[in-house]
């Protein structure tokens, strides 16, 4: 998630005990806190580690095995780049030996039906609707063949930057100050969305193949499918689709994901901000954060313009008008805050909107290990200050054949549209807790969710309002996720959070700014896990309590949040970084380490430490004022592709890694970089 786009406010009224204090009071049961050394006495926290999977095994809920476990499988990959330079240019820092091309930046042309773009800000909505996006955020590549030097490139936008959209900025009314052009506010929705991107490696190049039939846009405005519990509900009826079936639009695309049967999910953040309700707010549009006053970009302004088409503009104000539902737009919003599945390989197929997987500011969404006969995981963080951590487990046992169905959208709905989805708690302990989101999950005061909701599809329109009442922990922001192909284990960027002022086992450090991964593994039981942090965000001269994990100047990073595993077993962490301390150094960037090597005497996972902090290593950093998201790797891995988002004065040139000339004022265009080796081997090894 941007920094440019959160919103600070807390909806999080609940009394559940906060991540800080559950890792203060685990830390406080390590030996060596026992032994009086307290958390500031690092050189002893800094060779141990913070593992917390059975490290104190007689208070655990989960049975301990007497036996030692095996070590765990590990990567056999090893780092072989020598760690970047900090850097604040205007232009992308990549190891010596690799090239950095810029590929389909903001508004590129998929098809004929766009012109190109102009450096003016001048082209139409049209031209919009059959571009590339704005803002380029999460995406994921799919090989058209075997070779991987062909594919589709799918690519979240996350939201717009209206000054470099348009010549002169959002035209407003002087008098009312409200939106006063169609174009621009059509154009605005059509920045928004997904782009399904074909792509061929030419002459060590890669380039867009204009005009190919897989080439499409989803934008704020396609019309999309609804599955799963709130497929037509009540809840979402409307006055375009009366019978609850369909919405229209994805917005603030972040994160993302993608599914062992081939098809791409694109993760609905801060949609909230979108529309209003100027009468009497809901119960779930108080906890997600709908506005009373006014929409984020004020797309509301032209409803009952003439030019106005199928109440396009007038659905983003959802206060109630009618008699019924089915005359206004009151629920439109809860057509919004899912899951979207989109199969890149189909260009006719519809994208559908999976709500059994919750309803919240989802910040991407990945699948666990998979084993045949058992349920498919998906884990999704909600991404704002004090919320939680969710997963979704599968009616459906996972059947291996499904991964080559050529019905891609019909395997969806076998696993995506039934299942349990759980709330995260984690205690003390090291161990943790999912909490069912049922109608007959006991509450924090004893009673059951069904004495609060009426229905499933009511506690999926609420999920964070029922997952306050189950006693969930609130994070300190949790964004991406990612799954170790090797040991299973899951990774979980928890970005900052300056608000904190208690702390708890799992967000240890007050107002925290610099953010932490979290790491967990999963019970034989569904409802159980084991957990520790992995690596403590910091700037290399942070004190004793600041900087847990011992970086240097080499990888210190603040803010982790992009998250991704290569299946070498490489771990890739992006940064959106709003620490000054760190930002002075360098701009965001892209690490990598190899968790599944990082062994104690023991031969178990250990986090990273002063010790063995060199193996986590700076690979990339992006231009002055970007964010670097977005992270895809071709199966050859000799291609990886970030993404650059609101950058401040790039790309000058094809080559990303040019600076831009001083006194070179350009419009400013999101784009991914294609980083390669020079010699054609694989990428980091």
């Amino acid at each position: 998630m941007s920094k440019a786009t959160f919103d600070p406010t807390r909806y999080n009224k609940s009394n559940n005990e906060p991540f800080n204090q559950v890792l203060d009071k685990h830390l406080s049961r390590r030996n060596f806190v026992k032994s009086g050394l307290g958390l500031g006495a690092m050189t002893a926290f800094a060779g141990m580690g913070l593992t917390g999977c059975g490290s104190d095994s007689s208070s655990s809920p989960i049975p301990v095995d007497p036996v030692p476990p095996l070590p765990p499988t590990k990567s056999s990959a090893k780092l072989n780049f020598t760690s970047v330079k900090g850097a604040r240019l205007n232009a992308v820092v990549v190891p010596e030996g690799y090239s950095a091309q810029v590929l389909a930046p903001w508004g590129t042309p998929l098809n004929a039906k766009a012109a190109p773009w102009k450096a003016d800000g001048s082209n139409t909505a049209d031209d919009q609707a059959n571009s590339v996006g704005m803002h380029h955020d999460g995406m994921h590549f799919f090989p058209l063949n075997q070779a991987g030097d062909d594919g589709l490139l799918c690519i979240n936008h996350e939201y717009i930057d209206e000054i470099a959209l348009h010549p002169n900025g959002p035209t407003v009314d002087a008098t009312t100050g409200l939106r006063t052009i169609v174009d621009e506010v059509r154009k605005e929705i059509n920045a928004h969305g997904v782009s399904v991107v074909r792509i061929k490696l030419t002459n060590n190049q890669w380039e867009v193949v204009y005009n190919d039939k897989h080439n499409r846009r989803f934008t704020g405005a396609t019309v999309m499918d609804i599955a799963g519990p709130l497929a037509y509900s009540p809840l979402l009826e409307t006055r375009y689709s009366p019978d609850g079936s369909q919405a229209r639009g994805t917005l603030n695309n972040c994160g993302n994901g993608y599914t062992p049967w081939g098809t791409y999910l694109t993760c609905e953040e801060n949609w909230p901000e979108y529309f209003v309700n100027r009468s009497t707010l809901t119960r779930d549009q108080i906890r997600i954060g709908i506005s009373k006053t006014s929409s984020r970009y004020g797309w509301d302004d032209l409803a009952g313009q003439d030019e106005e088409r199928l109440d396009e503009f007038s659905r983003f104000d959802v206060t109630p008008k009618g008699v019924s539902a089915r005359d206004d737009y009151r629920n439109e919003a809860n057509g919004h805050g899912y899951i979207v599945e989109i199969d890149p390989y189909n260009p006719t197929s519809r994208a559908i909107k999976r709500t059994a997987l919750g309803r919240f500011r989802h910040e991407g969404c990945t699948f666990g290990k998979l084993s045949e006969g058992q349920p498919v995981v998906f884990y999704s963080g909600h991404d704002a200050r004090f919320e939680y951590l969710y997963k979704f487990v599968s009616a459906a046992p996972w059947n291996p054949q499904d991964a080559n169905s050529s019905n891609r959208l019909e395997i969806g709905d076998k696993y995506m549209n039934e299942g349990t989805l759980y709330a995260a708690k984690f205690n003390e302990n090291g161990v943790g807790a999912w909490l069912p989101l049922t109608l007959d999950s006991q509450t924090t005061d004893g009673k059951t969710l069904g004495n609060s909701f009426a229905s499933l599809a009511d506690i999926i329109l609420n999920t964070a309002g029922a997952a306050d009442l189950l006693g969930a922990t609130p994070m300190d922001r949790p964004e991406w996720c990612a799954v170790d192909p090797f040991t299973g284990s899951v990774y979980l960027t928890l970005t900052n959070n300056s608000k904190r002022t208690e702390a708890n086992p799992a967000n240890p450090r007050l107002k925290n700014n610099f953010g932490h991964i979290i790491r967990w593994d999963e019970a034989d039981k569904e409802t159980e896990f084991t957990w520790d942090i992995f690596v403590f965000g910091s700037p290399s001269d942070g004190n004793a309590e600041t900087n847990l994990s011992g970086l240097t100047d080499l990888n210190q990073f603040a803010s982790p949040d992009g998250l991704a595993f290569d299946k070498r077993g490489i771990l890739w962490v992006q940064t959106d970084n709003g620490a000054e301390e760190v930002a002075e150094e360098t701009n965001d960037q892209m690490l990598a380490i190899v968790p599944s090597t990082l062994l104690d005497s023991a031969n178990k996972q250990t986090s990273v430490t002063a010790k063995n902090q060199m193996e986590l290593k700076r690979f990339f950093v992006g231009p002055n004022d970007c964010e670097v998201t977005g992270f895809a790797i071709s199966p050859d891995y000799k291609t990886v592709f970030a993404n650059i988002q609101h950058p401040g004065n790039w790309p000058y040139s094809n080559n990303a890694a040019e600076v831009t000339p001083t006194g070179v004022v350009l419009r400013p265009r999101a784009a991914t970089v294609v980083i390669r080796k020079l010699d054609g081997k694989e990428v980091a090894v």
